[in-house]
């Protein structure tokens, strides 16, 4: 059996970058978030088909559809976020996964395990949000 279920196991910068067994690690890590997503959904679509329609009073009403609608905003988030996890998964598949879009000069192992989505390094990313406050700005 390999090792890469091992809980233990944090990818290095001593190993080769992107070995099979960083690759699996990010893998694992990326289809446990999508699940976790995936259920908080179901258990959001639950709730929301089970409450109660009718409230008497206007100012439960008004509540009610307030929390409705930030559920929903909430849900868009996290649609969004799985299609970025997707990508990931694709990537990882395809080789490219690990590495700036902008540059492709590996992104660091950190950063990836904080957000395993991220397709940019860390300077790529402060460079883009740079640009994009200059824009803001004018």
């Amino acid at each position: 059996m390999n090792d890469f279920g091992s809980e233990s196991y944090k990818p290095s910068d001593a190993e080769p970058f992107m070995n099979e067994r960083q690759r699996e690690y990010f893998r694992r890590k990326l289809i446990a978030w999508r699940e976790s997503i995936l259920a908080e959904s179901r258990d959001t679509l639950n709730a929301l088909q089970h409450e109660s329609e009718n409230h008497p009073d206007i100012a439960d009403r008004a509540s009610s559809e307030t929390d409705r609608a930030i559920e929903l905003r909430a849900r868009d988030r996290q649609r969004k976020l799985i299609s970025k996890i997707e990508s990931a998964l694709s990537r990882i598949e395809e080789g490219s996964y690990g590495y700036c879009v902008e540059t492709g000069d590996p992104i660091s192992l950190r950063r990836l395990d904080a957000r395993p989505i991220a397709t940019l390094s860390v300077e790529a990313q402060e460079r883009h949000e740079r640009r994009e406050k200059i824009y803001r700005d004018d």
